[in-house]
């Protein structure tokens, strides 16, 4: 509600008057574990609606935030980027807190400040950072549960480090790819993507896989930790994936990893 063009039922330190269109960039860490993912889904709590709920609450517009991609239900995020236009002259800094305040606590923004009008949090991005957490241990601890695989098994280590070095460059990643509901038919997802770096390090009772690239396909992340998997327990050779690549052939790669060891770390500009 307005009265004399400024918000009543907004927060008491957001009631400033509107002023010109802002296009505001957010970044947002979250637990997906209790998520069907980033994108709004008809009765399923996502990410996006979860922001999108916040904004409107505290700035009375409805917006869509745009995030810099689409993570899957039970994916996490330590620094999720999103883009939305706003017309209200909120200060980013008092938006975060406001949003915070009505936002799930399993969902935080960490910043927002005003960008170029023509930023856009996907478009924009050159580059973004994925991590994998494999947990080795023979227990796992509770307190990491949601956010790793547990797979105590034997593992070759090294030769899952050379089958991941194998994909760097630029490559069709079709054979890691999987169909993506959210698409049409009539849509067709370019598959070639630049990995720029692709590395797995032992960090005490876990395997960390980091992938850094132009941008990533569906399941694209957890469907080369799957393969790599299958490296380690010597049913492949590091150099099928290479072979694997080529086939351009989904089901030629191996199965797709658990969500809850998979977070987006960083999105580059």
């Amino acid at each position: 509600m307005t009265v004399n063009n400024v918000m009543l039922d907004a927060p008491a330190f957001c009631r400033i008057p509107f002023s010109r269109m802002r296009n505001l960039k957010i970044t947002l860490a979250y637990d997906g574990t209790d998520f069907c993912g980033w994108q709004v889904q008809p009765d399923a709590p996502s990410i996006q609606g979860a922001v999108a709920s916040a904004i409107g609450r505290v700035a009375g517009e409805k917006v869509l935030p745009q995030g810099s991609g689409r993570t899957d239900a039970g994916v996490h995020a330590l620094a999720q980027v999103a883009t939305f236009p706003l017309e209200s002259v909120i200060p980013a800094a008092n938006l975060v807190i406001a949003l915070n305040d009505l936002l799930p606590s399993a969902v935080r923004v960490l910043e927002c400040v005003e960008a170029p009008a023509d930023f856009h949090a996907r478009k924009s991005a050159v580059a973004k950072t994925y991590r994998y957490r494999m947990y080795r241990g023979d227990i796992c601890p509770p307190f990491l549960a949601r956010y790793v695989w547990h797979y105590p098994y034997p593992l070759d280590f090294a030769a899952m480090s050379e089958a991941s070095r194998l994909i760097e460059g630029e490559h069709d990643f079709t054979s890691f790819a999987a169909v993506d509901p959210e698409r049409g038919k009539d849509e067709p997802v370019p598959s070639v993507r630049t990995v720029f770096s692709s590395r797995w390090v032992q960090q005490d009772q876990e395997f960390l896989y980091e992938i850094r690239g132009n941008g990533f396909l569906h399941h694209m992340v957890r469907n080369l930790v799957g393969t790599f998997l299958l490296v380690g327990k010597s049913t492949l050779k590091p150099e099928d994936v290479t072979r694997i690549l080529a086939a351009h052939d989904r089901s030629a790669a191996g199965a797709t990893a658990p969500a809850s060891g998979l977070c987006l770390v960083n999105v580059e500009y």
